[in-house]
């Protein structure tokens, strides 16, 4: 039986008039947040990052690969993972295509990642993308960029992500292996076991994306977001939205791609 409310042809017309009057005023206020966006001072980049690619030895300036800008996706695969997070894989299949795109429109997009270059080559040769991937093992990138905590940091709870003091995801009881003082959460322990690590190893990575530019040999960042800042490059979500169920999505649902029953 339909739950939904249902109606005629010109019901439904009025009604999708409506929504459209919201929806381009929703665009509108989108393309005015990208001017404030693209009108943020830009912050010189003094420390000389070291990133592993498949070409050798690069820093931040050689990702740029002669175009004047450059995105970093910074996908979740700490040390420890045996395997990237599922959240980061799936929103990499959604930009995998893109990469070629941008850097024929002055803009390389990589992934960057806390993993040794050869578990990351590994995987993405598994998951079939051409997005240039660098590793960041032994940097500080990842720290400095607030998207992988330290030890150190987990236990104290001394962790900023998102433009604030986050509180920490787990107790130096649940670091060590045993009960944790409050419960985890189900996102982080069903991407923990998808990855192959130990909760806390896991959840010491975050998501994120920045954004930088190369001007006068000297490269500036412009740009960082995180958490729900993403969903815009999820683009599984873009069409959910558009979904008659929306997102739909009462617990932790997606897999890698290439793990889904084939129907």
């Amino acid at each position: 039986m339909i739950s939904h409310k249902t109606g005629t042809r010109e019901e439904w017309l009025a009604a999708r008039l409506e929504l459209l009057e919201a929806e381009k005023e929703l665009t509108r206020r989108g393309d005015e947040v990208a001017r404030l966006r693209q009108e943020l001072p830009w912050v010189r980049i003094d420390k000389d990052y070291r990133f592993e690619t498949e070409a050798g030895a690069a820093s931040l300036a050689d990702l740029f690969q002669g175009r004047s800008q450059l995105l970093v996706y910074h996908f979740m695969f700490g040390p420890d993972y045996k395997s990237g997070c599922p959240s980061c894989s799936a929103i990499a299949d959604g930009f995998n295509g893109v990469a070629a795109h941008l850097a024929n429109h002055d803009v390389m997009l990589w992934a960057v990642s806390r993993a040794p270059l050869e578990k990351l080559q590994g995987y993405k040769r598994r998951m079939g993308w051409a997005f240039p991937w660098a590793s960041s093992f032994g940097s500080d990138f990842n720290f400095d960029f607030n998207v992988s905590v330290t030890e150190e940091q987990q236990r104290q709870g001394s962790v900023d992500y998102n433009y604030a003091r986050a509180a920490p995801p787990l107790t130096q009881a649940a670091e060590e292996g045993t009960t944790p003082t409050r419960p985890v959460h189900e996102g982080a322990a069903k991407g923990a076991a998808m990855a192959g690590t130990e909760v806390a190893a896991y959840v010491r990575e975050r998501p994120g994306m920045s954004a930088f530019a190369l001007e006068d040999r000297t490269v500036y960042h412009a740009y960082s977001a995180y958490a729900r800042g993403l969903d815009a490059l999820w683009s599984a979500y873009q069409w959910l939205d558009r979904a008659p169920q929306g997102r739909n999505e009462p617990s932790y649902w997606w897999r890698r791609h290439d793990e889904y029953d084939q129907h």
